[in-house]
């Protein structure tokens, strides 16, 4: 890779950390390009010159934790059916969203849901974390069971950003998130 593309590999890492940071702290809606490019020090052309949009920068932040759920579903199906390759799923599901830039873009997802739902990217997560609860949920279990199985996913989410007031580590909450979404499959 030449100097000039780790540069606009950096710069384009820059411009998503940035815009993810504005993003969690003052809404999607609320942040503009300029103020993106304001933070980084740098014009609103050498953001556009990365991004067009607001919309495609959110895409961007997405699309590593839409692989990785598309991943998971991959695997998923091709397991047998039981506890054993859910309590597998969780885990992989749990990593996915370890660290500060995955807790800021669930933060996002959950203080700013009237936006993201109508934008293509909120779409396409729908989609994709219905798969997965597809998936992972026992079609011929009771509708307690049912239930759990789709708890245990949302007991990922509170684990990684619902955690103010919380003691411990990212990784101790993280662990402890996973212990019990698991204890919910039984």
């Amino acid at each position: 890779m030449s100097v000039a593309d780790e540069r606009r590999t950096d710069t384009r890492s820059q411009i998503r950390g940035v815009a993810l940071e504005l993003f969690a702290e003052q809404g999607y809606d609320k942040t503009s390009l300029r103020e993106i490019a304001e933070r980084l020090g740098i014009t609103k052309a050498a953001v556009y010159y990365h991004f067009k949009t607001k919309e495609e920068i959110l895409t961007s932040l997405f699309d590593e934790v839409g692989a990785g759920i598309d991943g998971i579903v991959e695997w998923a199906r091709a397991q047998p059916a039981g506890r054993a390759t859910h309590r597998e799923a969780l885990r992989r599901y749990q990593q996915l969203y370890a660290g500060e830039s995955a807790a800021q873009l669930i933060r996002f997802v959950q203080e700013g849901q009237a936006t993201f739902k109508d934008l293509a990217v909120g779409a396409d997560m729908k989609k994709r974390f219905g798969a997965l609860i597809e998936v992972l949920t026992p079609k011929d279990g009771s509708t307690e069971d049912q239930l759990r199985f789709r708890l245990s996913l949302i007991a990922i989410h509170l684990g990684a950003f619902h955690t103010d007031g919380i003691d411990g580590s990212d990784d101790e909450r993280g662990a402890a998130a996973l212990a019990i979404a698991r204890d919910l499959i039984r």
